[in-house]
């Protein structure tokens, strides 16, 4: 068996008996004379070493190989049509197309403050945005499927992807509650929240681990109600009262005036960090430039040293 030039033509027309069910109907659909797609199949039975289908009657039925075969050819096919889609659309848009991979403990709020100067641009992409934990995002970035990745913490050298690291910025950390809740919380923070109800981000998330960090440092230990992948259902949860939640301090005014919630107080001490991640080590597309340069420049202000 030899197969160091598949024929696509062949796998195309045998594709089509298999979905037809039988060669005078794929000919009809192809355009062409039932002995050419008989010959067409053959020549491909020639090249696999194998037949592909069985007569059973009238009816014609797929051998073990001619499933598998089968399978290969409608994953070969439907990528031929996504990469047709691709390119169209890609033409359509005059800056291109821009797929951002979006972890999901990065607020939302930030997520769109970071992406607005893409969008500003005047030649502006296409942006498409995919959301999902940041491991999966960055097998995605190794498989090009996203361009480029914005989560809290660097890709580690545990992960075997090769990709680049570049910090967009810095912040303090504050905590919101609902104006009942805060009221009781607000004096004497951040001792307050010792036993009181708090929502938190998940295990192994970097605003988590300096969490327990900070907590651990100070003697607090709050109750932990409920843990979130999710920083946005995290925040729907605390507007509707469920326990005190932390967020970055430079989304603030955008928090309490969505959520309708109240601070209690900031820790400057707990740092929650943002990078974009790219395969890139210097960066060139004008998109990804413009989300860097704005995020450095205005949204992370540096962090201004301590008098005394």
């Amino acid at each position: 068996m030899s197969l160091e030039h598949l024929n696509y033509h062949h796998l195309l027309y045998f594709r089509a008996v298999a979905r037809e069910g039988g060669v005078v109907k794929a000919a009809r659909q192809l355009r062409l004379s039932p002995p050419t797609i008989s010959a067409q199949v053959r020549q491909l039975e020639e090249q696999l070493g194998g037949e592909v289908f069985l007569r059973a009657g009238r009816s014609l039925v797929l051998t073990d190989l001619g499933r598998t075969v089968l399978r290969y050819a409608d994953e070969i096919f439907d990528l031929g049509e996504e990469l047709k889609t691709s390119v169209r659309r890609g033409a359509d848009v005059p800056g291109g197309r821009l797929t951002v991979g979006l972890s999901m403990v990065v607020p939302k709020l930030v997520a769109h403050q970071l992406l607005q100067p893409a969008l500003a641009l005047p030649d502006a992409p296409e942006i498409v945005c995919t959301e999902d934990k940041t491991e999966n995002l960055l097998a995605d970035l190794a498989t090009y499927k996203v361009d480029l990745v914005l989560s809290d913490a660097p890709r580690g050298p545990e992960v075997a992807v090769r990709a680049y690291n570049h910090l967009l910025g810095e912040c303090g950390v504050s905590f919101f509650a609902t104006r009942e809740l805060g009221a009781r919380l607000r004096r004497g923070f951040p001792k307050s929240l010792d036993g009181a109800p708090m929502l938190v981000p998940s295990s192994g998330s970097a605003l988590r681990t300096s969490l327990e960090h900070w907590f651990q440092d100070l003697g607090i230990r709050p109750r932990i109600v409920a843990t979130f992948d999710d920083s946005a259902l995290l925040k729907v949860f605390g507007a509707s009262g469920s326990g005190v939640f932390p967020a970055p301090t430079v989304i603030e005014a955008e928090i309490r005036k969505q959520y309708g919630t109240s601070v209690l107080g900031r820790a400057e001490e707990v740092r929650e960090r943002f990078y974009a991640i790219s395969t890139e080590r210097r960066l060139r597309h004008p998109a990804v430039r413009a989300i860097c340069e704005e995020a450095r420049q205005h949204l992370f202000p540096p962090r201004r040293p301590r008098s005394g």
